[in-house]
């Protein structure tokens, strides 16, 4: 049985038998350890540049160093495609980049990604130290970004009244929105006057009730031309304005102070004018489009309601009393005309039933008497019938009617 079954300790292994380590173990084991270490994973270092190269691959070789030490350093060549300026044997130079260790020579090494002129390299390091520092107060904040006017009336603008930079922001506005008014705050853009001055003309502008939007321009320009926007005086003129500031500063590449703590940060002075207005030919067509919705809805309820009205009409045909007016209308026609002849029936038959009854008196008429040869004998004086002889006297005058006239006579003998 084994110790271990006993439930007794193993012994310590012998020097002989511990871990050996090999080459690339061990480079790998400080490789890690130095790219652990945050101070390490974003340093700036100043020197003086020796044993520079140019690979064809386009990455640079070269060392750092000082009276006392030396660092070889890398820059890829994306990164050295970046530089603005030529770096030479023995010039004074501030790198920033990351230690790490190149494991097939075991050598510690600086990989650089940015490579500056000693002087110019100060004004980085003072750049990225008041970046960091203004980011830490929560002046770049998502939250505190303000939107933007969707429709601006006045526009102000912070910038020299000579640039270039006023001229091609005037020409994109006039393009896109010749509604808004343009209020120039003048100001330097360069130099050692013109932060205090950026600062005023600010202010002036945010004071102003009117003014929907601010826009912070300037063109192009080596860091030490743009350094005025970052001044600290500058980002905290803007970040204390009431009304949203537009940053347009430099070129595309270029990044300021003033383009974190702006609202919104624009690559170039033409682009802040396009991003704070919006574009009257997009606007038209918005607007004719709304028109077409609002047309082809109106038509549509329109069409809607005529089919309504129609069935409406069709159900008012149909419980409308008119057939039933139209009917009796009829029923009056076909009685007036029953009646109408009925009426000429009845005056026929009464015609007939007259010239009956005239046949009948005309039989009985004296005239019809006379006719047959009698006369009618009547007192002159009197006009009375005489219907017996002791009606009158001898020598009364009379009147005798025949069939064709009248006579008179005289009666002689009674």
């Amino acid at each position: 049985m084994t110790p271990l079954q006993y439930g007794l300790p193993l012994p310590e292994p012998d020097a002989s038998e511990r871990a050996v380590w090999s080459v690339s173990e061990l480079t790998q084991h400080i490789k890690e350890r130095l790219e652990l270490d945050p101070k390490l994973q974003d340093v700036w270092l100043r020197g003086e540049i020796s044993n520079l190269s140019r690979a064809t691959s386009g990455h640079l070789y070269f060392t750092l160093k000082d009276a006392e030490a030396a660092i070889g350093c890398v820059m890829w060549r994306s990164d050295a495609a970046r530089l603005a300026w030529q770096p030479e044997h023995g010039a004074a130079a501030l790198a920033r980049g990351r230690i790490s260790v190149y494991a097939p020579r075991g050598n510690y090494q600086l990989y650089v990604e940015e490579l500056h002129p000693a002087g110019l390299g100060d004004l980085h390091a003072r750049f990225e130290q008041l970046r960091d520092r203004l980011k830490a107060e929560g002046l770049f904040d998502a939250d505190r970004k303000r939107p933007l006017p969707p429709f601006p009336r006045v526009l102000g603008i912070v910038t020299s009244p000579q640039a270039a930079a006023f001229r091609d922001a005037q020409n994109v506005l006039r393009r896109r929105y010749p509604l808004v008014r343009v209020l120039l705050a003048p100001s330097l853009v360069q130099g050692d006057q013109a932060p205090p001055q950026i600062v005023a003309a600010l202010q002036a502008l945010d004071r102003r009730d009117e003014v929907d939007l601010i826009l912070l321009v300037r063109g192009g320009g080596s860091l030490e031309e743009l350094w005025a926007f970052n001044d600290e005086r500058v980002a905290r003129a803007i970040a204390a304005c009431r009304h949203p500031v537009v940053s347009g500063v430099g070129h595309e590449t270029d990044f300021t102070i003033a383009d974190f703590v702006a609202d919104l940060r624009a690559p170039t002075p033409s682009a802040a004018a396009e991003l704070s207005v919006p574009d009257q030919a997009e606007l038209r067509a918005r607007i004719q489009g709304w028109e077409e919705q609002m047309e082809g809805s109106l038509n549509r309820q329109l069409g809607e309601l005529r089919q309504a009205v129609d069935q409406q009409q069709r159900t008012l045909q149909r419980l409308s009393p008119q057939a039933r007016v139209d009917t009796h209308r009829q029923q009056v026609d076909e009685l007036t005309r029953r009646a109408s002849r009925a009426v000429v029936h009845g005056l026929a038959l009464q015609r007939a039933a007259l010239a009956g009854l005239e046949a009948r008196l005309g039989a009985l008429s004296p005239q019809a008497t006379l006719e047959r040869g009698y006369a009618i004998v009547r007192q002159a004086e009197t006009g009375a019938a005489v219907q017996r002889v002791d009606a009158v006297r001898k020598g009364d005058p009379l009147s005798i009617r025949v069939q064709d006239g009248e006579f008179g006579a005289v009666v002689d003998e009674a």
